[in-house]
């Protein structure tokens, strides 16, 4: 990819304390030839706005944490303020590898589509039992009540043409934003690709959610994922 090419990507990277992790995570994102980063700090108490501004990112802040699809859709917006040609959204926890953003946006430079989905369940290695139910119970709620079906309707590891960024507004603030744009691709007629990612399940990425310890992480984020689809049904049938 030359560097003209990589000059109209953008990165939008959501973070919530997230400074034990993000010098190492922008770094690797750097190293592939991408420098363009923007970072949504969504009210963290610790160095992760800091340290965006340091690592030379487009370093925005959420006074209070809204969550992560709020702060993801500030991201989007920041990205078509920029004139963004693709932008890819990814974690800032270390759980995505920066390696895989060069394949998530080669489809859509190749005109196959306008939106690239990154997708864990087409390389399933090393994914906890409790991640596969929580996406599984996803793409059924997702298809059930917005007709599309993925593979991996909660990932957050996607990349999004111009045209499609100017299409996508999101309301949801929290992780069912994630079935909220597939509706929105789907109602758009957006044409989207599946690709394999791979996942790292990083100490950190288990150790920063809610201060749980290391063995009750996966019951909590069962729990989180049962309450995310409880979510996405009442607010389906009240909508």
């Amino acid at each position: 990819m030359s560097q003209e090419q990589s000059n109209k990507i953008w990165i939008a990277m959501p973070a919530f304390n997230e400074e034990a992790s993000l010098r190492t995570v922008l770094r690797d994102i750097e190293k592939e030839g991408f420098c363009k980063i923007i970072v949504v700090d969504d009210g963290s108490t610790d160095k992760t706005y800091a340290i965006a501004k340091e690592m030379g990112c487009v370093a925005l802040k959420h006074t209070l944490n809204r969550g992560k699809g709020a702060a993801t859709q500030t991201g989007l917006d920041a990205a078509k303020l920029l004139k963004a040609k693709i932008v890819v959204t990814m974690d800032a926890d270390g759980q995505h590898v920066a390696k895989d953003i060069k394949s998530l946006v080669k489809p859509i430079q190749e005109k196959k589509c306008d939106v690239t989905l990154g997708s864990r369940l087409l390389s399933k290695k090393g994914m906890p039992l409790t991640r596969k139910i929580i996406n599984l119970i996803g793409n059924i709620i997702t298809y059930l009540f917005y007709g599309i079906y993925v593979t991996d309707s909660q990932s957050g590891f996607r990349a999004y043409s111009a045209k499609a960024n100017a299409l996508i507004d999101t309301t949801w603030d929290r992780y069912e934003f994630e079935s909220e744009i597939l509706q929105q691709i789907k109602n758009a007629n957006l044409k989207y690709i599946e690709v394999p990612i791979k996942t790292m399940y990083t100490e950190h990425s288990k150790s920063k959610y809610n201060n749980v310890t290391i063995p009750n992480f996966e019951a909590q984020r069962l729990t989180t994922g049962f309450k995310m689809v409880f979510r996405m049904i009442i607010r389906s049938i009240l909508s």
